[in-house]
């Protein structure tokens, strides 16, 4: 994967599953049920190694990425935050400059300290040959969750601020600008090699704020860590951009892209492709489906993208109700590709 990041076509190019540990896995549900809250999974090292390795054991994928939760960075600025059965997560919201206040850098390390010693000890529990990935949540859509106090379908609280008080939000954008960025530079620090910035909501953006919210702090947090750690390549993952996706690999400074689902392998080979590696970007619903129509939809991808630098993923996450035999039949395609049969 690194060779990969480092602009090299690989004849069989490596791969990876957003969400490859998780709730689809007999043995994370069966660990989850041990761990309590998800939070208590995601901050227990012996729990979070455990998970992380769990895919790997199964799939033989070419990289790890660490099992957190882009939520984890908020909370560890003070908000509070839980995760409901059935609901997903819920936080107290913050809506204006005044509850600003509410957040704390104070024991944002200190609260965070158990990540940092899980990437530490998967650095000697993964194989050599596999990748190490750290991650983050983008400030665009860690912010809308701040914000809305949880998923939305509207993102009105947030959109009103940012469009209202443009001045009073970008003081919570910069709040999240500098923590990502040293949160991801203690990453790299405990043992990561390479690291992806999510940024789920990014497509419910108008062009105009999508540059100031998503590419503008994107490329600020790409300058601060590169300035510690100049070789440690960068994927963004700006989910649901569409044509934005050009102005995104322009302007965020990223190492490589992530593709979601929609897409056009065609359209992203010919003007994004020809700039910098992608990854991507196959329907996680043709992986819950399998069959014919799996193996059919992955030859398309693997054709549109040969030749150039790409890793093979999903345009967004493995969903709950996958079959872990449709994961094996996709390594095993992978694997043998660009043979035949």
């Amino acid at each position: 994967m690194l060779a990969a990041l480092a602009g090299e076509a690989r004849a069989r190019p490596p791969f990876w599953l957003m969400r490859q540990a998780g709730r689809y896995l007999p043995e994370y549900r069966e660990l989850r049920a041990k761990a309590g809250s998800f939070l208590d999974l995601c901050y227990n090292p012996d729990f979070a190694v455990e998970v992380t390795l769990q895919p790997l054991r199964r799939y033989g994928m070419d990289a790890a990425i660490l099992f957190s939760d882009i939520l984890v960075v908020p909370h560890a600025l003070g908000q509070p935050l839980a995760y409901l059965e059935g609901e997903g997560p819920k936080l107290d919201p913050i809506r204006n400059v005044a509850e600003l206040s509410r957040l704390s850098k104070d024991r944002f390390h200190q609260t965070l300290a158990p990540v940092y010693e899980t990437l530490r000890r998967l650095t000697t529990a993964i194989p050599d040959q596999t990748t190490l990935i750290g991650f983050a949540g983008a400030p665009w859509t860690i912010a809308c969750y701040m914000v809305e106090g949880g998923g939305s379908k509207e993102y009105a609280h947030v959109k009103r601020w940012a469009y209202g008080d443009p001045e009073g939000f970008a003081r919570l954008i910069d709040l999240l600008v500098e923590v990502t960025a040293d949160y991801l530079c203690a990453q790299i620090e405990a043992g990561a090699e390479t690291v992806q910035l999510f940024d789920s909501w990014a497509g419910v953006l108008p062009i105009g704020p999508f540059r100031r919210w998503v590419i503008e702090p994107t490329r600020r947090i790409v300058a601060l860590v590169k300035a510690r750690h100049p070789n440690t390549p960068i994927i963004g993952f700006p989910r649901g951009a569409g044509h934005a996706y050009e102005d995104y690999v322009a302007d965020s400074g990223v190492d490589a892209v992530g593709l979601d689902t929609t897409v056009s392998p065609l359209w992203a080979a010919r003007n994004l492709q020809t700039r910098l590696p992608v990854q991507g970007n196959l329907d996680p619903i043709m992986l819950a489906a399998g069959g014919k129509a799996l193996a059919a939809a992955t030859d398309e991808i693997l054709e549109a993208f040969a030749n150039r630098p790409f890793i093979f993923n999903l345009g967004h996450g493995v969903i709950q109700t996958t079959p872990p035999e449709h994961v094996a039949d996709l390594a095993r395609q992978l694997r043998r590709w660009p043979e035949r049969g």
